[in-house]
């Protein structure tokens, strides 16, 4: 609970590598989220070389291109819309809810383990899967770029509780 209560979205990073026995609990947590029907829809391809980073960075609002290729690692998590046993909710809803539950693994994994990341939406799909070669049946759905943090993002305010949950006893 403290790391989910915790966690923020960061956008700053030190420039130190992620060790390789870090990277590979990331992978393990997100393998570990829940998927719909256990279909697996989501593949994703873990950045780490300078050039790429700089090319998917190129993909980017111009706002976020520098933080974004100063971060040790960018996960970029695509949804796999394979057809699927769930015709096309499957395919378009839950490979997307897939994705969703491995990276929130991910942010809080991140942060458990001292790192710090941020969902990023702002970029150009066809230019990510340009540069990475995507197979037409992924679907780039959010770049996260993860690293040692450079600051201490306070938390947001949230909603009212009675603004967002409606229990029914």
């Amino acid at each position: 609970m403290e790391a989910i209560i915790t966690r923020r979205s960061v956008r700053s990073y030190e420039a130190r590598k992620i060790d390789k026995k870090l990277v590979d609990l990331l992978a393990n947590a997100m393998n570990a989220a829940p998927s719909a029907g256990n279909l697996e829809s989501r593949h994703f391809y873990f950045v780490l070389d300078e050039g790429m980073k700089k090319k998917i960075a190129s993909c980017c609002s111009e706002r976020q291109r520098e933080r974004i290729a100063s971060a040790p690692l960018i996960v970029v998590a695509c949804a796999d819309e394979k057809e699927n046993r769930y015709g096309e909710r499957g395919k378009n809803l839950y490979s997307i809810i897939d994705v969703s539950a491995s990276v929130e693994n991910l942010l809080i994994a991140a942060h458990s383990l001292g790192l710090g990341g941020v969902w990023v939406g702002a970029f150009e799909e066809e230019k990510v899967r340009e540069a990475l070669s995507v197979p037409s049946y992924l679907h780039p759905i959010t770049l996260v770029p993860l690293g040692y943090p450079a600051e201490k993002p306070m938390p947001h305010e949230k909603k009212e509780m009675k603004k967002i949950f409606t229990f029914i006893e």
